[in-house]
Formats: C-alpha cells, structure tokens, sequence
C-alpha cells in the first residue's frame, strides 16, 4: 500500500509544504507570509498557530483529506548535535525545538508542526538530517585552541539525499562510499562522508570555510580580532558582516549568483575576481577533504541552486577532475528528501532514531 506524507518545511518568511504517494509529489504549495504577518508575533515558537492554521486551510481548499495520511514529516532545527538519520518527535524533541537549544530558526516549527497535526489525526511526526547533524570524528573537533572546538552546522538533508542519489544510481549503498560533497547555496558546505557519514565539513554558519554569497567562511583571524575591538562596531553588526553581509554581497553588494555572473558578462572586473575566489575556495575546501578521506574518494558531487551554474561547476571541476569525478547534482529537493527519509522508516529498511 501506498504511504501518504504530508512534508513541511517552515523558512523565515514562508512555509513549504508537500503531499506525497510514496516519492511521488501529489501536489505542492509555498506559502508566503507578509513581513506584518510575522511582525505580529514576539517569537518565532509563536508563529505555530499561525503558520498550522494556514497549512490546515490550504490543505482544505485543495478538498484533501488530511486523515488519509500515514505520516508527517517537519523540517528539522537547530536540536542538540545528533547524528544523521531519521527521528521521531517525541516528547524531549519537541521540548528542545521549542527552547531552542542550539538557537531559535524557523525550521524549528517543523518538527513542532509535524507533531501536533499528527497528534491530531493519530500518525507519528518525524524529522530527516537536521541542520545539527554532527558525525565528525574527535580529531575533526581540534580547532587549535581549547577554549574553541569545532563544531558541524552544515546541510546535511541535502548532502545525505545527494549522496544516496549517488549511490542507488550506481547500485552501491551510501555506506560503503567515499565521497565529498558540496552544497553550494546562499550558505556553502563541503562535507567528507565516509561510510555514510559526515564525518568532518567545513561550518556552513560560523565562519569556516569558503565564503558563499551572504556569509564570509573562514576569515583571518587577527584582523577579526581587531575589527571586533575597533570600537567602530557592536557584536550584532559584526555578526551581520560574518552572515547576511559577508561573501559576495560584502564585495558585489550582490547575493545572486546570476546577477553577479552577469555583472561579468557586462565588464566588471571586480565580479570576475571575486567569482574566481569563491570556486577557488571551494577547490581548496574539496582538497582538504580529500586529505581527511587520505586520498580515496569514489566521487565529488557538486550540488545546491548555484550548481545549476555551468561556468562555477566546471571551473572547480577543472581544478578538482584529478582527485576524483565530479558528479553535478543542481538544485536541491529538500521536500523529497524529507519524504524519503520517512518512507525509509515506515519500509523498514532502517529504523527510527530516538532523540534523548
């Protein structure tokens, strides 16, 4: 029998959802939502009645029968580190997306929603590789100072689902891989996975590795410092540098790919530079992890919206061809990925994790 899932995906300003027969999208839906909308509330836990409401109401309008489903599938936060797979939202889940434990985002309505909606017609709310999935080896946690450890904030949903992607197409499993990935979005990650795990990735959020188009990566660290205690900036505009304003919008004032592309393609020198920079970071992220795996990677796979870019792809394919093949998967489906990562669970080919 066919399993039905409903999928959630909760953003800033938005609220993604889908309906599926097994991987099959019935139908989909981005529901926006006005800056006053959200403005009404003091917190983004706040918002849960709101955006419920809304999914509910849609839901209604496209006459489908929300107790014909088998799941319910959120997007999972910023949850304690864990390791990758697929986690009911039980009591101490919902607990922990609530507070916050690791910072408030709106993808931690996801699994809240996911929960309560299921709650209400009596199946089980899971979420699939949250954002705080971390699997590095403790070697990997070595940062060079022991006040500091590194830590994995990176975008595994869509590295896990690429690299079984990878896999099935080649008819092998995720686990017995080796393989870097790089999700380049409005955040860059490049993560080495080693028997289907992420065992060490460059920190998409807090300063490491390439600079993507609104976040800086890692930056030297003296001259950090003494910006900080310049006097000329408070911690929230510092920060704001760091992510938001960091990458190409810091230099391009320009966080779109093609909009930067075609600042090239109209002369600007600055852009090209620029743009040569962030596939040169990228290339030396991907070399490093070629070290961590010493030297044996069975693929790269370059995925994320900016690798719908032929020019950024096969430049870093260029400089990377010889440690291995580069597979480009563009885009990302996070809202398939989700839904697979239910089915996974509900056929039995890997069970349930139990968050605590």
């Amino acid at each position: 029998m066919a399993i039905k899932s409903l999928i959630i995906n909760p953003g800033s300003t938005s609220t993604k959802i889908a309906v599926f027969e097994d991987e099959n999208m019935l139908f989909d839906k981005t529901l926006r939502h006005t800056n006053e909308e959200i403005a009404q509330f003091d917190s983004i836990i706040a918002q849960k009645g709101f955006r419920k409401d809304i999914i509910i109401d849609f839901l209604n309008e496209q006459n489908f029968d929300i107790k014909s489903l088998n799941v319910i599938v959120g997007r999972g936060g910023l949850v304690k580190p864990v390791s990758g797979g697929t986690y009911i939202v039980n009591d101490a889940l919902a607990h922990d997306l609530e507070i916050g434990v690791q910072g408030q985002h709106a993808s931690n309505l996801g699994g809240l929603l996911a929960r309560e909606i299921g709650d209400e017609i009596g199946v089980d709310a899971y979420i699939v590789d949250p954002v705080a999935v971390d699997e590095m080896e403790p070697i990997a946690r070595i940062s060079g100072n022991e006040a500091i450890e590194r830590t994995a904030i990176s975008h595994p949903l869509n590295q896990k689902a690429m690299a079984r992607r990878y896999a099935k197409e080649i008819g092998k499993r995720y686990d017995e891989l080796d393989l870097i990935v790089v999700h380049m979005g409005g955040g860059v990650s490049c993560g080495a996975h080693h028997n289907g795990r992420i065992v060490d990735v460059f920190n998409a959020l807090d300063g490491d590795g390439a600079f993507s188009p609104e976040r800086a990566g890692g930056l030297p660290v003296g001259p950090l410092v003494k910006l900080c205690f310049s006097g000329k900036y408070t911690e929230a505009e510092v920060r704001k540098m760091l992510v938001g304003e960091g990458g190409l919008n810091s230099y391009l004032k320009c966080n779109d790919m093609m909009k930067c592309q075609q600042m090239v393609k109209d002369g600007d020198k600055k852009a090209a530079l620029v743009i040569d920079a962030f596939i040169y970071q990228i290339s030396k992220n991907i070399g490093a992890m070629a070290a961590v795996l010493k030297g044996h990677v069975d693929q790269i796979i370059l995925t994320g919206g900016i690798a719908h870019d032929k020019q950024v792809t096969e430049s870093i394919t260029e400089r990377v061809g010889f440690i291995a093949p580069v597979t480009i998967y563009a885009g990302e489906d996070e809202l398939l990925a989700l839904a697979q990562g239910a089915l996974r669970v509900m056929n039995k080919e890997e069970e349930a994790k139990i968050y605590s």
